[in-house]
């Protein structure tokens, strides 16, 4: 019951925004559209950018659901840059209402579990730390977030499909040429 009442409020919160701005819908506007009381609101969310971010990442996790290993992070990224284009006025609407800072934390939720996937599985077997793992994790991850974030600052224009491509040329092989550098600088 409780994700279907999440679930609602998200689907109420992205109809409100083809209407009006982020920063002009209220928890009372939430609440009546999906025939709630604004206690039950404040048991899932403590506000209306806590419902946005969960919007998000919830979104992104459906777009990335078993695309987390070396051979699919390419086909889960282009299924983040669906996901967003799906939600465009939606996605468009936060970004203009809510800082950059904060559409980019939603941003890196998104592609964390994603690199993170990755390095773990290309780091099978590797004499590597977990400290270095995450980091070479939040390297890949803050160019993925970037580069997003530009895409949508354009208004989502590019074919993000040649976007994910070149990604996919910058990034190949390079997993594991940083796994492999971190060994030998552990070898000293």
């Amino acid at each position: 019951m409780s994700n279907t009442t999440k679930l609602a409020l998200e689907a109420s919160l992205k109809k409100l925004l083809l209407q009006k701005p982020l920063d002009k819908i209220t928890i009372n506007d939430l609440t009546e559209d999906c025939g709630i009381s604004r206690m039950t609101f404040y048991y899932h969310f403590k506000d209306i950018y806590d419902l946005v971010e969960w919007a998000c990442l919830e979104d992104g996790r459906k777009a990335l659901r078993d695309k987390k290993t070396y051979d699919t992070w390419q086909e889960g990224l282009c299924q983040v840059f669906e996901a967003v284009m799906e939600n465009k006025p939606f996605i468009m609407n936060v970004y203009r209402s809510v800082s950059r800072e904060k559409t980019e934390h939603y941003l890196h939720g998104l592609t964390c579990s994603l690199i993170a996937g990755v390095v773990e599985e290309k780091s099978a077997g590797a004499d590597i730390a977990e400290e270095d793992k995450l980091f070479i994790a939040e390297f890949y991850k803050y160019g993925f977030v970037g580069i997003m974030l530009d895409w949508i600052d354009r208004g989502m224009k590019e074919d993000y499909n040649a976007i994910v491509e070149r990604m996919s040329v910058m990034l190949h092989g390079n997993v594991s040429h940083s796994i492999r550098n971190f060994e030998q600088l552990k070898k000293g």
